[in-house]
């Protein structure tokens, strides 16, 4: 019959055990990543009015027949990310076929499919309410920061599923304020500080700069765009919120008897100290597309290791 050559990749799918899930796993970690990358040049190029204010039509049609580099730009985002989605439900649908009630790969997993689509409903707001290319109102910003809380969570919803789906020990979460409460103030830093960097990328897309005086007197002037006040405070935030997340995640590596956790928190200080390079080069560099992408990939790897060394030091064997 004409549909058997369909049942077969199903078939191939569903006879998947655990070690293959863990691989699907991490490459949906990959695609997303890359998608959101993809996000940030799109919005670094001002493209994101390259469908109009349709959606999820662009410019009213199914598929484009514009060529404009904008529309290719942004409707090639709307592909990927709506790949980005089915990949997740397929996680969804694999993870609860392969592990029991109240997993925590499985909860992991609905986070994940809640939050791509909560990014997708932010991202079509964005497009639906204009507020893409030169705006500079405050529904954008405030959308943004939103758009870019809601991406670290599924981030972390996508990471937490890959690293649980490869742990072969019963293991279990426990509450110690001494460890606990460090973290969060990370996650909250890290968060905020994130949030600052959109932000500041903005100002940079909408009021771009032909040499780094002119930028001093952007930030300086007293009729300065309320965008050009809040790009002075990034890099203070960085310093101040960076050196104290290494300090903290430090402390708690070398008081950790877990050889993972000490190397987890010697990469998030390597790949942080990275970061904060990539911030300097790219304020004297007035801010070129591929050094902010650069920059937000680096960024989402702080994030990452962050995730990643606060399951581990939260966690105990059960015996």
């Amino acid at each position: 019959m004409w549909f058997a050559g369909l049942w077969k990749p199903i078939e191939f799918v569903w006879s998947w055990r655990v070690s293959r899930f863990s691989k699907f796993a991490w490459f949906a970690v990959l695609y997303n990543v890359a998608v959101i990358l993809w996000g940030a040049f799109v919005r670094a190029t001002g493209s994101g009015a390259g469908c109009g204010s349709h959606w999820p039509l662009c410019n009213g049609e199914i598929i484009p027949r514009s060529t404009q580099i904008e529309t290719i730009i942004e409707f090639m985002h709307r592909i990927t990310s709506g790949l980005s989605l089915v990949i997740v439900l397929l996680l969804l649908v694999l993870a609860f076929r392969l592990y029991p009630p109240w997993h925590r790969v499985r909860l992991s997993a609905v986070c994940s499919i809640v939050f791509i689509i909560t990014e997708a409903l932010v991202g079509a707001g964005l497009v639906l309410f204009r507020w893409v290319a030169q705006d500079a109102s405050n529904g954008r910003v405030i959308s943004m920061a939103l758009h870019l809380v809601n991406t670290f969570l599924l981030v972390a919803s996508l990471v937490l599923t890959a690293w649980w789906s490869q742990r072969r020990d019963n293991y279990s979460f426990t509450f110690s304020a001494g460890k606990a409460v460090p973290l969060g103030l990370g996650f909250l830093g890290i968060m905020f500080l994130a949030v600052s960097g959109s932000v500041t990328a903005l100002g940079d897309t909408l009021f771009p700069a032909s040499s780094l005086l002119e930028g001093m007197r952007q930030d300086f002037s007293p009729t300065a765009h309320f965008l050009l006040r809040l790009r002075i405070w990034h890099p203070i935030l960085a310093i101040g919120v960076g050196f104290g997340l290494v300090f903290l995640v430090g402390l708690l590596g070398m008081l950790s008897e877990i050889t993972l956790n000490k190397r987890l928190a010697a990469i998030l200080a390597g790949v942080y100290l990275l970061q904060l390079a990539a911030g300097v080069i790219n304020l004297l560099l007035l801010a070129p597309v591929w050094l902010q992408i650069v920059h937000l990939f680096l960024e989402v790897c702080v994030w990452i290791t962050l995730v990643l060394f606060s399951s581990e030091t939260l966690e105990i064997k059960e015996v």
